[in-house]
């Protein structure tokens, strides 16, 4: 279209004027008429030299349109002789996400090795028998992948993402560096000093437990940033309060190292924690975009020598309630709270553990600025009732930690300091009226309903969660439930559900946590009252 507009400016004298030559025939034959083309082309006129949207291109095949129904990918699983459990969905994806993951997190621990689950997630991917750190780097790089780890207080993690066509890569190396790690002295050191930056340090007064960031001298700088950053987070220090206010047994072991296990961990007690909890009866191979029998005859030879030693079983939490208050030393003046309340059932009760997500979701919330785009949020119960109305609150949501067998629910708020006791019988407010029948619009139900499953068929959407999900529910269930069943679920809670839940919650023992300006946050007591009269 430039030639030809070009071709019919005028030549200025003297100059010789060359034909036109045009890249193919069909060009040619699309030679203009019109003496306006190039103007036209700038003023967005219709020009006779650019042929229609519908006029098919030479030599171009459009490709076949999308089924309307594309069939799931089925998860298949095969168990090895001593125990462990391979399990894989293909995907036309062309990159792949492989999981080994564990049935061991910090419920395991004892007095003795608290803190190993987090010491463990900082040494993965370090050293091991047959690789130095600097050559998992590279081998890693070479292929374009990244590697991850995550601990839980039930399951550890350890992921590999990469393109499909280096598996067997991929599987041999994360095999390597979950079973031989050999947690050289200055790896582990480095890894403990940095999580010192990030530690709770308890320390018990009074029938209460203070949690107070630790700074250690020797620590990096990247520490020094780490403990900066973790200042400005007193959620996630109340989320870990909860936990050990609110239970009692296992699930009140803290996720986080405490200061006085840093001193005790050594390599040879993560060698005998690793040895005690990575045998095959606990772990699970999982993957997504890959085909199962090529997965099966890579991993089979690397992984059926592994221990074949019988679980312990899962450790006993008892929910029962407790008080978390601790007044900040750094001068912030503002209020942080959570109210909460455990339930039994967790996971294993499929129809409880939707239903609360579901709760979760109607009740919403999130912070007085929205990250995340105008309007993100803005229909749920809290923002329309708290958020919206009352300006000296920073942030307020629900929230809802769901383990194995129990869930602990509640709100979680940060608030101007003189506002906190007004904040608390808000959030007491919010969580009473949705145990009281009539009290949630079938409109909001349904709403929080499309969005849960909105948000869980988003997630699904990549390989890696897929794979985590595949790993994490074969621990649990000894299969994958298909994603029909939680979403039947969804589309059978019921406002009577959202209502008895609320209610069960509720009647449970209150576990309350503050952080901050804590003068003005009322006695246990007193919050708990505030449910009893209800």
């Amino acid at each position: 279209m430039y030639r030809s507009a070009v071709s019919r400016l005028r030549t200025p004298k003297g100059c010789r004027r060359y034909p036109t030559r045009f890249a193919s025939s069909s060009a040619a034959a699309l030679q203009p008429s019109s003496s306006s083309g190039f103007f036209s082309w700038l003023t967005g006129e219709k020009s006779k030299s650019v042929p229609p949207l519908d006029f098919p291109l030479l030599g171009v095949e459009l490709p076949s349109t999308l089924p309307d129904y594309v069939e799931p990918g089925v998860t298949k699983i095969t168990t090895l002789g001593n125990g462990l459990r391979i399990a894989s969905e293909t995907s036309p994806n062309p990159a792949a996400s492989i999981g080994l993951y564990v049935d061991c997190g910090s419920i395991y621990e004892s007095p003795a090795t608290f803190g190993a689950t987090h010491v463990l997630e900082r040494m993965a991917f370090k050293s091991t028998r047959n690789r130095s750190h600097l050559r998992v780097v590279r081998e890693v790089e070479a292929i374009g992948g990244s590697v991850q780890s995550s601990a839980s207080r039930e399951q550890m993690g350890y992921t590999y993402d990469a393109l499909k066509t280096y598996l067997p890569e991929m599987v041999e190396l994360l095999i390597d560096c979950v079973r031989n790690p050999v947690f050289l002295d200055w790896e582990f050191n480095e890894q403990v000093n940095h999580c010192c930056g990030v530690i709770m340090h308890l320390c018990e007064t009074a029938d209460k437990w203070c949690s107070h960031m630790i700074f250690c001298p020797m620590q990096l700088q990247k520490v020094k940033a780490e403990i900066s950053e973790a200042s400005k987070n007193p959620q996630g220090l109340l989320f870990e309060a909860i936990h050990s206010a609110g239970f009692s047994g296992a699930l009140a072991n803290p996720l986080l190292a405490p200061e006085s296990s840093i001193d005790r961990l050594n390599s040879s007690l993560l060698e005998d924690f690793v040895a005690e909890n990575y045998t095959a009866r606990r772990m699970v191979l999982a993957a997504s975009g890959v085909e199962h029998e090529e997965l099966v005859a890579i991993a089979e030879p690397l992984l059926s020598d592994l221990s074949d030693k019988k679980s312990p079983g899962e450790p006993e939490s008892v929910y029962t309630g407790g008080d978390f208050r601790c007044q900040a030393e750094s001068g912030d003046q503002k209020t942080h709270f959570a109210l909460a309340f455990g339930l039994k059932g967790g996971w294993h009760d499929v129809k409880e553990a939707m239903t609360l997500t579901v709760l979760q979701i109607l009740m919403g919330g999130g912070g007085s600025f929205s990250a995340g785009g105008p309007g993100k949020g803005m229909y749920s119960r809290l923002y329309q009732r708290v958020l919206n109305q009352y300006d000296k609150v920073q942030s307020f949501s629900a929230f809802s930690h769901i383990y194995n067998h129990s869930a602990i629910f509640g709100i979680q708020a940060t608030t101007d300091a003189d506002f906190a006791s007004s904040a608390i019988k808000l959030a007491a407010r919010e969580l009473t009226e949705v145990a009281s029948p009539g009290a949630v619009d079938p409109v909001q139900l349904q709403r929080a309903k499309q969005s849960t499953k909105s948000a869980i068929l988003m997630n699904l959407e990549s390989r890696m969660v897929a794979s985590e999900d595949i790993g994490r529910q074969i621990l649990m269930y000894n299969k994958r439930k298909p994603l029909h069943d939680f979403l039947k679920a969804i589309d059978e809670v019921t406002l009577q559900d959202i209502t008895q839940i609320s209610q069960k919650l509720i009647s449970s023992p209150l576990t309350m946590a503050s952080y901050g300006e804590v003068i003005n946050v009322p006695t246990y007591d007193t919050i708990r009252s505030m449910f009893k009269s209800k």
